[in-house]
């Protein structure tokens, strides 16, 4: 496993070299538990299409090795609410959010040898400042699947990662919930699942409330 990693941040167009790669780290991360997703790349290129259209969204690509798409072993993504999709942004609406001054951060992707080297964290840093110098946000967001305890796919040492977000600043809304669709490794067709969000306030010394 090389040690040199390089975390470096595209948007745009930039994003189309390495698009490919990042759809396939999506599809083999994303199915562990609690996502449990069986993906498709026809599907995860059109996704990541949405980012490479915003110029204000932005990928995070972490490289082992060399700055090349076949060295891509995380990504992180981010991207201004109100570009999202309005199963996304109604929730915010009904809470007395404005889109306009959100920004999300999608996902975060990692291959299991490269984990318990700081680069969770670096994601959250990198998408939080390119938010920063877009400028405007009150707030950052992010979404995560919420599974029963009792659920069968859930690993004996599975743990929750609710401490390392509450450490990067995010408290959980539990009234601030999304229906999402997609496909289980165990289920032959698609379900809907409920997205709960976490926030943190971009401004210094306040709360992440609407109000």
């Amino acid at each position: 496993m090389p040690n040199t990693l390089t975390v470096k941040r595209f948007s745009g167009a930039a994003l189309m070299d390495y698009l490919d790669a990042v759809a396939r780290l999506r599809i083999d991360v994303f199915r562990e538990f609690p996502y449990l997703y069986d993906g498709d790349m026809e599907y995860e290129r059109r996704y990541l299409q949405t980012y490479a259209n915003c110029a204000d969204a932005v990928v995070v690509v972490a490289f082992a090795g060399g700055e090349n798409a076949d060295k891509v072993v995380g990504a992180s993504t981010g991207i201004p609410l109100r570009a999202e999709e309005a199963n996304f942004q109604r929730p915010f609406i009904a809470a007395g959010y404005d889109p306009e001054r959100v920004f999300y951060c999608a996902e975060s992707v990692l291959r299991r040898d490269y984990r318990g080297r700081g680069l969770g964290v670096r994601f959250f840093e990198e998408r939080e400042a390119h938010a920063r110098e877009l400028g405007g946000f009150d707030y950052y967001t992010f979404c995560a699947v919420l599974r029963p305890p009792e659920h069968p796919l859930r690993p004996a040492d599975y743990q929750p990662l609710d401490r390392f977000w509450e450490k990067r600043g995010y408290r959980k809304h539990p009234e601030l919930r999304a229906q999402y669709r997609w496909k289980d490794v165990d289920h032959a067709e698609q379900t809907s699942k409920i997205m709960e969000f976490w926030v943190k306030s971009a401004r210094p010394d306040t709360s992440a409330s609407a109000t």
